[in-house]
C-alpha cells in the first residue's frame, strides 16, 4: 500500500468515525410538526452553504411559510462528507432539511463514502452561482490575462486553492480551465480548503496564488479591497456593485462556462406524504417576492426543481463528478 493510500484510509476512517459519534444523538424521529424544523448546514459560517441556507430559512421564517422557527447548524469536516453521513444516519427523520451542492457529491468521491446525496431525500434545487477566480489585492495577476499567461508558462509552479474537496466546484472549475487553456490538468497544484472561510486566511495569507470559489463569499473582502475577482465564470457579467466590471472567462477568449448549484436534501425513508410537504415549504419560499430579492442580493441564478426531477440532477451530478476525477486519474 501506498503511503499516499494509507493516508486516505486513516483520514476516511477518521470521518466515519466521527461521522458516527455525531450521528448517534441525531437519528432519533421527533415527528412530522413544522414548527420544529432543523436545517443543517455541510460547511463553516460564511460559505456558500450557510448563505444559501440562511437566506431560505430567513425567508421561510419571516414570511410564516413554517408554523414556528428552523433551528441552523452548521456540521464541519471532510467537505461536507461528515454532514452527509448524519443525514443518512437520520433516517426517517421528517424535521430535518439540509443543504447540498456540488462540493457535497465531490466530498463524498474524495472520502470514499458510498452514500450519494441522491441516496437521501432530494427535495428541491434552489440556486445556481457563478465562479470567481481570486487573488490577494497585490498580487501581481492584474488581469485573468495575467494569471492564464504565468500558468501557461508555468502550471506546477502556481499553487491554486479552493474551498471544496476534489470533485467539487472548485476543484472541477480550475481543473476544466486548464484543459480549456492547453494545461494538462493533472500539472495543476491544488490545495483543499474547508469553505470559504480558509480560502480566504489562505489567500490573505500568501498560502496560495489564486483561488477559486463563489464570489458571493467574499463580498466583504472585495468590498474592503483585500481580494480582487479577475474573471467570473457564468455567461453573463454579475451585478453587484463591487464585481460589476468584473469580465466573464468568455470575453476574455476563454471558451468555457462553468456553474455551481445548491439545494436542499431530507434524510432518506421520510414517508411520502412529508416529502410532498416539504417540497411544498420550499416552493412557498420560492415563490416570494423575499426570495427573489435573495437571489438578487446574492448575484444567485434562480435553478429551482424539486422531487424526482431534482432526483434525476443529482444522479447526473453523481456521474459528472465520477468522470471527472477518474479522467485526473483520483478513482
Amino acid at each position: 500500500m501506498t503511503t499516499g493510500s494509507r493516508t486516505r484510509g486513516v483520514l476516511i476512517a477518521v470521518v466515519l468515525a466521527l461521522a458516527a459519534t455525531l450521528a448517534s444523538g441525531c437519528g432519533v424521529t421527533r415527528g412530522d410538526q413544522d414548527d420544529d424544523l432543523a436545517m443543517w448546514i455541510p460547511n463553516s459560517p460564511g460559505g456558500g452553504y450557510d448563505q444559501t441556507g440562511r437566506a431560505a430559512v430567513g425567508v421561510m421564517e419571516r414570511d410564516d411559510v413554517i408554523d414556528g422557527s428552523f433551528e441552523v447548524t452548521n456540521i464541519i469536516g471532510g467537505g461536507g462528507s461528515v454532514a452527509m453521513s448524519r443525514l443518512m444516519n437520520a433516517e426517517g427523520d421528517g424535521t430535518l432539511m439540509m443543504t447540498v451542492g456540488l462540493g457535497v457529491v465531490g466530498a463524498t468521491y474524495s472520502l470514499g463514502l458510498e452514500q450519494r446525496p441522491h441516496h437521501a431525500t432530494p427535495l428541491a434545487q434552489l440556486i445556481e452561482d457563478q465562479e470567481g477566480v481570486l487573488v490577494p489585492a497585490d498580487s501581481p495577476y492584474q488581469t485573468i490575462d495575467d494569471f492564464l499567461d504565468a500558468w501557461k508558462q508555468d502550471p506546477d509552479g502556481i499553487v491554486l486553492g479552493g474551498g471544496s474537496s476534489p470533485g467539487g466546484p472548485d476543484h472541477l472549475f480550475p481543473m476544466q480551465l486548464a484543459g480549456a487553456i492547453g494545461i494538462d490538468p493533472r500539472d495543476a497544484r491544488y490545495v483543499v480548503y474547508d469553505g470559504g472561510g480558509p480560502l480566504t486566511s489562505a489567500l490573505l495569507g500568501k498560502k496560495i496564488d489564486v483561488g477559486f470559489s463563489g464570489v458571493g463569499e467574499f463580498e466583504g473582502q472585495i468590498e474592503a479591497g483585500e481580494l480582487r475577482v479577475l474573471a467570473v465564470s457564468g455567461e453573463e457579467r454579475l451585478t453587484g456593485e463591487s464585481v460589476k466590471d468584473v469580465p466573464t472567462l468568455t470575453e476574455s477568449g476563454v471558451d468555457l462556462v462553468f456553474t455551481n448549484w445548491r439545494g436542499v436534501l431530507a434524510p432518506p425513508g421520510i414517508s411520502e406524504e412529508r416529502r410532498e410537504e416539504l417540497i411544498a415549504l420550499l416552493a412557498e419560499m420560492h415563490d416570494s417576492p423575499e426570495w427573489q430579492q435573495a437571489l438578487e442580493d446574492n448575484g444567485w441564478i434562480d435553478a429551482f426543481r424539486t422531487g424526482d426531477e431534482f432526483t434525476r440532477f443529482l444522479e447526473e451530478q453523481d456521474e459528472r463528478v465520477a468522470t471527472t476525477l477518474e479522467e485526473l486519474g483520483l478513482l
